[in-house]
């Protein structure tokens, strides 16, 4: 836990940067690959799901570990550049069935739509990574590096490596690449992942070799008569990372709810992403995007002082989370818990403010609130800043506190309201 927070702290500024690089060569080219708000909601997914990942929030049916004790014909040892090269290429070929059956899998598609909900396609929308994958499944996968006793602390290694490797490519100001577009996933390949056009629809599921969909028959190359475009076919239309999340599994559980047949209730999990019941689709029609170069994308009226304000909510939230991976050990359980959770409650009050919901005055108060709470109850200090930095670090989180209400209740009285009325 503490290792994995301490390489984030590491990472998650190089992919600051380079989306600050991506921002800057946008505006060289007068590209128009970036929306505000929208990578505001994507770097806001990404808190989320790295809280949530270090916090351990999640059951594997079977284990690497157990896999490993049970199976393995040989030892590779841990040093060994072999334990390496298969491991990875182990994890690459289980990252493409997973992320394939997550696409055609009515249930598993709730795990990874929230990295598809982005309209834009940009290396912020990378960041949206999933907090509703409670469980996993597929450690059967890497049933091959097992045989060969490839070491768990050489997986635990490459995991978060794989992950990593896979930011790069979301961009498109980066055309083809040559060579490399036939054994690697490039931004063009990955371009095609992402669109909904429906030539593109469920195609190259590679993360970083492209080999498994030509090889598997799910690869597509981007065609220039069909530009890509982005989103998902049932559009989220909202910026809230932790209701996307969660939208599809509760347009399941109603439509189980809701259908007659019986069968239908227990096909609706298994069944192909989007397969919904007649009768259902019939008395419960959901948006769909019918035609993908005529729709309108998902866009909030925000004035850039409430761009500039969610930018700003982002970042004060951004170096809680540094602070929070630097002190992991110190903080301790359970006050881990209650810091991941002011963090999620935090993202949930401003992300709604972004989608102009005047009830986010009350989402925003709740988690100050608790915030401020949480000084009280350690005699005025935040989880343990004031040894590192003295009681002035109190006084500007609490004032922070403060302000978002204050500047919460002025956007919505005089920006949301008004234009309500």
């Amino acid at each position: 836990m503490e290792a994995y927070g301490a390489i984030l702290n590491i990472v998650m500024p190089i992919f600051v940067l380079l989306f600050l690089i991506e921002k800057v060569v946008e505006w060289y080219r007068g590209a128009h690959v970036i929306r505000g708000l929208d990578s505001v909601s994507s770097f806001s997914s990404g808190i989320t799901n790295v809280v949530k990942d270090v916090l351990g929030i999640g059951v594997s049916i079977i284990t690497y570990q157990w896999l490993v004790q049970r199976v393995a014909l040989i030892h590779l040892p841990g040093n060994s550049i072999w334990a390496f090269l298969i491991g990875f290429v182990v994890v690459d070929f289980q990252g493409y069935w997973v992320h394939r059956w997550e696409h055609e899998i009515n249930f598993l598609w709730n795990r990874h739509v929230i990295h598809h909900s982005s309209e834009e396609f940009n290396l912020s929308c990378a960041l949206r990574q999933s907090i509703s994958s409670f469980v996993n499944y597929f450690a059967i996968l890497l049933l091959p590096a097992a045989l060969l006793g490839v070491p768990l602390e050489v997986v635990a290694v490459i995991g978060p490596l794989h992950l990593f490797l896979q930011y790069w490519y979301h961009t498109q100001l980066i055309g083809k690449m040559g060579f490399l577009e036939y054994f690697l996933v490039t931004p063009s390949h990955h371009r095609v992942h992402h669109a909904i056009n429906p030539e593109y629809l469920d195609k190259n599921y590679g993360q970083v070799f492209i080999l498994w969909d030509r090889w598997f028959g799910t690869f597509q190359e981007e065609l220039p008569a069909s530009p890509p475009v982005y989103g998902v076919t049932i559009p989220v239309r909202t910026w809230n990372p932790i209701k996307i999340n969660f939208q599809h599994l509760w347009l399941l559980l109603q439509d189980a709810w809701y259908t007659r047949n019986w069968g239908d209730k227990i096909r609706i999990w298994f069944k192909p992403t989007g397969w919904r019941p007649a009768d259902v689709i019939e008395q419960y029609p959901v948006e769909y995007i019918k035609d993908v170069y005529h729709f309108d994308k998902y866009d909030t009226s925000a004035s850039s002082a409430l761009v500039a304000w969610s930018w700003i909510q982002m970042f004060f939230n951004y170096f809680l989370l540094v602070y929070f991976f630097a002190n992991l050990a110190n903080i301790g359980s359970p006050g881990i818990f209650y810091y991941g959770g002011f963090l999620f409650l935090a993202i949930f009050a401003y992300t709604e403010l972004m989608d102009r919901n005047p009830y986010a005055v009350y989402f925003e108060a709740l988690k100050s609130a608790l915030g401020l709470y949480l000084i009280y109850q350690a005699g005025g200090d935040w989880f343990g800043a004031t040894q590192h930095w003295g009681a002035w670090v109190v006084y500007l989180v609490g004032a922070y506190f403060v302000l978002s209400v204050l500047m919460t209740v002025l956007f919505v009285e005089r920006e949301i309201k008004l234009k309500q009325v």
